[in-house]
């Protein structure tokens, strides 16, 4: 007897015949013969196939788990999860991004819907003396002191780069940018024609391919640097050592993605594979690090330079920290990346268990400087997960100066959390190089729900602080903000996490932090290796 799962390809079979048949007495049986004719071909070509079991055992059917199996994201996060499950962002997320950047209704009737007595709800603490804020175009001094300072947004348009977005997206958000008079960082793929169009402030981020100012060996070029560093869209010089996506990753693009516009804007031959590597090529120890970002501040003409980072081996932050304390060079400002990933695809485990997550990488930076007695010199950037005006308060409240968001302005432009980011068929236009797809994307539209986007949460935030008695983004502290963290216990984040008093590790390593009491003391200026109790740890798996 014929198995039960051949009977839908014995089906069609039989249709397929009998279609036929019935062809001979009416041409209205030639569309019973093509589809099923079509089918009994599939099933066929699945029982004689040899890489997939599941087709053999199940012809036909088989199609139909793959079918609901490549659907089942959109399924999950349009039917099945609920408004605030942050799978990677909350339905409730997302759409408080997609009305500020309509600039239609964004209040809440009847409620919140969170529970208010669940383990890690936030708010802030609000005065009984409310402040009046008249502006909120909130700024913060970055490179004071240096040729030419920059007066920064406490809220930009974090690094994605020309390749990654298309032509379309990266005209609509530096077009918001420039008419919201925030800044717009170019990631490590550099400055492209795009980016030039509407004269929105740029940040120059420079990976470790030095695209935009690289040699034809892929080494950094000083002249290249400072054609494209003295434009005066230029605004800030970023280096990247690792960003939260994918931290202590390199990547290449492949040969046929190296358009003639991206060639043209990295500085690589065109049709050609694109490596960026790991690691940096221009240095190789902290002290080394700060000596190139002091080279490219000077190269710039003295524009704010700094560089940005996932944390990962402590010992490594401790490094570079001692360095500006011995060599006295400090970035003008570190924009800290969190763990949380952000629009460059990467593997699973990088994804899920590679760097520190934003609040604890940015608590340890914050902590560091401010031990040093070295924080009032070195402006902090955080970025990870920031898309409302709480996202920010509660940032800045952790140690940061301002916040940049990637996705944030991804969902301002439209995208619908597809996360087909890397696979080039992105359904909006934005993270894609095919013509047709971003042709759909209206660059003057989504430059305006970009502009929005950033001005209503702003407006947000000054009411946050206005309702808490502030009046400025930098009077927020961690004794703002309370955190549940049991049914029946609350706590500020002043007395939730441990903070470094200024100068105390001038002073001697502080007892009540043990990174620092682990750490501290093995960290060279001169070296990123680790200490020598982890050489010894691993000594002892080689014997």
């Amino acid at each position: 007897m014929l198995p039960s799962r051949y009977w839908p390809f014995a089906a069609c079979l039989l249709l397929a015949v009998a279609s036929g048949v019935a062809l001979v007495y009416t041409p209205l049986a030639g569309w019973g013969l093509g589809v099923f004719g079509t089918l009994s071909l599939v099933g066929l070509w699945d029982l004689l196939q040899t890489k997939q079991a599941l087709r053999r055992n199940f012809p036909l059917t088989a199609h139909f788990r793959y079918g609901l199996e490549s659907i089942g994201p959109e399924i999950r996060q349009y039917f099945i999860e609920t408004d605030t499950d942050e799978r990677p962002f909350s339905r409730q997320q997302r759409a408080i991004v997609y009305q500020r950047a309509k600039d239609v209704l964004d209040k809440r009737p009847f409620g919140t819907q969170r529970d208010v007595y669940g383990d890690d709800y936030e708010w802030i603490n609000h005065s009984m003396r409310p402040a009046r804020i008249e502006s909120h175009d909130f700024r913060i001094a970055v490179g004071e002191g240096r040729a030419q300072p920059y007066e920064a947004s406490v809220f930009n348009i974090s690094a994605m780069s020309f390749g990654s977005l298309s032509a379309n997206a990266i005209r609509a958000l530096n077009a918001g940018a420039k008419r919201g008079g925030f800044y717009h960082d170019t990631g490590e793929g550099s400055i492209s024609r795009y980016h030039r169009e509407h004269g929105g402030d740029l940040v120059w981020e420079i990976g470790s391919g030095y695209f935009g100012c690289r040699d034809p060996d892929g080494g950094f070029d000083e002249a290249r640097f400072r054609d494209n560093a003295v434009d005066p869209q230029v605004k800030m010089i970023e280096l990247k050592l690792s960003q939260g996506a994918k931290p202590g990753q390199g990547g290449i693009l492949p040969a046929a993605k190296v358009s003639a516009e991206i060639a043209e804007a990295r500085g690589v031959p065109q049709g050609v594979e694109c490596h960026s590597p790991a690691a940096h090529s221009a240095f190789s120890t902290p002290i080394g690090l700060l000596e190139f970002v002091d080279r490219l501040r000077t190269l710039s003409g003295g524009k704010p330079t700094g560089f940005k980072l996932a944390v990962g081996h402590p010992w490594e932050w401790f490094a570079i920290a001692k360095a500006m304390r011995e060599t006295g060079i400090t970035p003008d400002f570190i924009v800290v990346d969190g763990g949380e990933g952000g629009t460059g695809a990467a593997p699973l485990e990088f994804t899920d268990h590679v760097g520190a997550p934003m609040r604890e990488a940015l608590m340890l930076v914050h902590n560091t400087l401010v031990g040093l007695d070295l924080r009032s010199r070195v402006r902090v950037a955080a970025a990870g997960k920031v898309v409302t005006a709480f996202d920010i308060a509660r940032t800045l409240a952790l140690g940061a100066d301002w916040c940049n968001a990637a996705r944030g302005f991804m969902f301002a432009l439209g995208c619908i959390q597809s996360q087909s980011c890397h696979t080039d068929r992105c359904p909006t236009g934005i993270a894609t190089q095919d013509r047709h797809r971003q042709a759909a994307l209206d660059p003057a539209d989504k430059a305006t729900r970009v502009y929005n986007f950033h001005r209503n949460t702003l407006v947000a935030l000054k009411e946050l602080l206005a309702a808490a008695g502030l009046t400025h983004p930098s009077q927020l502290g961690p004794e703002h903000i309370v955190r549940r963290v049991s049914s029946t216990e609350v706590r500020s984040l002043a007395t939730l996490h441990r903070f470094v008093a200024q100068g105390r590790l001038l002073e001697g390593v502080p007892a009540e932090h043990p990174v620092f009491q682990v750490f501290w003391d093995k960290a060279r200026p001169d070296s990123f290796a680790p200490p020598s109790e982890a050489a010894a740890m691993l000594a002892t798996k080689l014997r």
